[in-house]
């Protein structure tokens, strides 16, 4: 069943029409528990389903990103199986039905695998049957709104999801991003970003960002936005042998991070990047 959500846009942005699936046959475990006072997050760059163990499998495995292959269905459920115990999940490089996945939604695919009633999938770059580009979201809550936006570039395909939740007046914000790999198309697509979340007291920004947490939190447009992110090291690219943190999650003073990790999952040439975030006392995200 598809329900239709009605996105209120700034007047900058450029924007989609929009919908959130729900399954119904989601478990009754799987229901989300509206009075807790943490949730739990993940951010995790897929590949379109391809594990690489080794720089070398860019070239010997190189060809899934064109053919499909029956070892990605696998990957896939390994990946679902690690989504399962989060709340809210982010996801880059996904394919949104194309011949290399089997013409298979990988966004929808993974929601329904692990259990999510709420899933969004973000076309950016459609090269028909040889491949859909996506970014994706996955919620155990129902959003109250869902914004679509193309982030500025050169080369067309970055995207932004922004996820409101709760009430209208004071929601939780979730953003997923996969940014560009040119530091100044990057700075351009923040300075963007941050015009979008700049008025919002709640936000929490997750994905690919392609660059350290330094430079964003210090050196970029956001770092007017005072965001903050868990302190310790969290490299996640490459996913056999990690030495870049690439992949973040970022949030606002008002929420109070309880932990964070890097799942040691090599389903992909990235690995997934969790938090554990405690929201503010009396802040009512989901009634």
């Amino acid at each position: 069943m598809l329900r239709h959500l009605t996105p209120h846009l700034s007047k900058s942005a450029e924007a989609a029409p929009v919908s959130v699936a729900s399954f119904r046959q989601v478990q009754e475990s799987h229901v989300f528990n509206q009075n807790r006072k943490t949730i739990k997050l993940l951010s995790h760059n897929i590949q379109v389903g391809i594990q690489s163990a080794a720089y070398r499998h860019y070239l010997t495995r190189g060809w899934q990103h064109l053919l499909p292959h029956p070892r990605r269905t696998k990957n896939l459920d390994a990946i679902a199986a690690q989504l399962a115990r989060f709340d809210f999940v982010a996801l880059q490089e996904a394919d949104g039905g194309s011949r290399r996945s089997g013409y298979t939604n990988q966004v929808q695919y993974l929601a329904c695998s692990a259990g999510f009633p709420y899933w969004y999938q973000q076309l950016n770059r459609n090269l028909g049957k040889w491949g859909q580009h996506s970014n994706g979201v996955l919620s155990k809550l129902r959003p109250q709104r869902i914004e679509d936006y193309k982030l500025p570039g050169l080369i067309p395909g970055r995207g932004a999801i922004v996820a409101h939740f709760g009430t209208a007046d004071n929601p939780l914000v979730l953003v997923v991003l996969h940014l560009s790999l040119g530091a100044r198309a990057r700075q351009n697509q923040l300075s963007y970003v941050k015009e979008i979340i700049s008025d919002f007291k709640h936000v929490i920004i997750m994905g690919d960002l392609n660059s350290g947490a330094d430079h964003i939190l210090n050196l970029s447009p956001l770092s007017e936005i005072k965001l903050k992110s868990a302190t310790g090291t969290f490299n996640t690219y490459p996913s056999w042998r990690p030495t870049h943190h690439l992949d973040h999650i970022l949030v606002s003073p008002s929420l109070n991070i309880k932990h964070a990790e890097v799942l040691p999952c090599c389903t992909s040439d990235h690995l997934p990047i969790a938090m554990e975030v405690e929201l503010p006392l009396h802040f009512n995200a989901f009634h």
